[in-house]
């Protein structure tokens, strides 16, 4: 047999090539995808090939990521229950799709990935394997061979693995949208998210003085920001430390996770949060109220479907086909403040603002009739006025 795993390098996809061997005996080649994560890529090669992988590959997918997933998820103002960007979920598809590619290239039997049964990411892999490689088996080793983390630790000491073990008491996942963090203390939902934790959002005592930045967009993608043009992946970079040394873009809320268990969450993601906010109020500058209304309930769907690993579902590119042309209007600037924790709006602009100054001051020049208003009102509440007579309510005493 013949496998094609998603290789982080951690404890688990390490593990899994060892085990892997023993139980099918399989030749693996490892898949690394770069969306972003601080890793030191030369250690994770030699870390495959001594724990006996007989190929190992590097895809450098940071520019992908960006214009391909994050642009659509910023287009769909996408927050899954309102607060996730579904930064560590947009981030599964892309790497699912590489590992599927390599293991085409490779003629292998299987496909493979390192996430437990418990969570949502063996949806987003599964799903996405079985769209595009069928053919293949999928094999989950940690759901499999059912080891406590110390009897992995174990295992792979006894396998003669050498792992860099001293890691964070809590589980870490990084990529270029976002950073999160569970488990340790966090697993009480009471507990504060430890500032010595976070990367990118700096504590109060390191709070900076406040600053304004402007960000362009076109076409519902940020494409500049205080006049500067740069790629979205650079963007989001940038962003995540500009925004984060003044305390912007921590989210810890309690999230619903797809088999049916609440688990506390907590994000680093200010440029997502920089980015959203600002797409949004650009948006109800140029779209119409109806037309706001309804892609609000397109946003939530959307949201969910990417969280829940349904990436390749028809109704999550139908979607995509409404949100791009609502998106044709979507260009202008929006002026930001970063300041003690807080990011604030502070001003809009756009060729195609739908804002009619001169219908809306109050001044003399104003162009509205106000006198249309009475016959307009009056219709407006004729449908109330009705319906509460009809059902004889408001009559004298009563």
């Amino acid at each position: 047999m013949r496998v094609a795993l998603a290789y982080s390098g951690g404890l688990d996809t390490t593990v899994s090539i060892k085990w892997l061997q023993e139980k099918y005996g399989a030749e693996v080649i490892t898949v690394t995808v770069d969306v972003g994560q601080p890793e030191d890529f030369e250690e994770v090669e030699r870390r495959a090939y001594t724990a006996g992988a007989v190929k190992h590959y590097l895809i450098d997918g940071k520019a992908r990521f960006a214009e391909e997933f994050v642009s659509k998820a910023i287009k769909a103002n996408a927050l899954y229950e309102g607060e996730y960007p579904v930064s560590t979920a947009l981030a599964r598809y892309l790497i699912a799709e590489e590992v599927a590619k390599v293991a085409k290239a490779e003629g292998c039997d299987a496909v493979a990935h390192g996430c437990t049964g418990k969570g949502n990411d063996q949806l987003r892999f599964d799903a996405t394997f079985a769209v595009l490689v069928p053919e293949m088996r999928v094999i989950a080793p940690v759901r499999e061979w059912g080891m406590s983390r110390d009897e992995e630790v174990e295992y792979a000491r006894s396998k003669g693995l050498r792992l860099d073990l001293k890691k964070s008491r809590f589980s870490i996942d990084e990529n270029l949208w976002g950073r999160s963090l569970e488990a340790g203390e966090l697993e009480d939902p009471w507990n504060e998210p430890p500032w010595d934790a976070l990367k990118f959002v700096r504590p109060p005592s390191e709070w900076r003085d406040g600053e304004d930045l402007v960000v362009e967009f076109e076409g519902g993608v940020p494409v500049a920001v205080d006049g500067e043009r740069m790629r979205l992946d650079a963007m989001v970079q940038h962003l995540n430390f500009r925004a984060g040394r003044h305390g912007v873009g921590l989210i810890d809320h309690i999230e619903d996770r797809v088999v049916g268990l609440k688990s506390r969450e907590v994000y680093e993601a200010p440029a997502a949060t920089v980015l959203i906010r600002a797409h949004r109020d650009l948006e109800k500058l140029v779209l119409s109220r109806r037309a706001l209304a309804f892609k609000r309930q397109v946003e939530e769907e959307w949201a969910w479907l990417v969280y829940a690993g349904l990436w390749y579902d028809p109704l999550r590119e139908a979607l995509d086909a409404f949100v791009e042309e609502t998106q044709k209007a979507v260009a202008g600037e929006v002026r930001l403040r970063l300041e003690k924790g807080a990011l604030l709006v502070r001003g809009r602009r756009s060729p195609y603002s739908a804002y009619a100054e001169d219908l809306i001051t109050y001044s003399a020049a104003s162009r509205f009739d106000q006198r249309a208003g009475e016959a307009f009102s009056r219709i407006w509440s004729l449908e109330s006025q009705i319906v509460n007579r009809a059902r004889g309510r408001f009559r004298s005493g009563r």
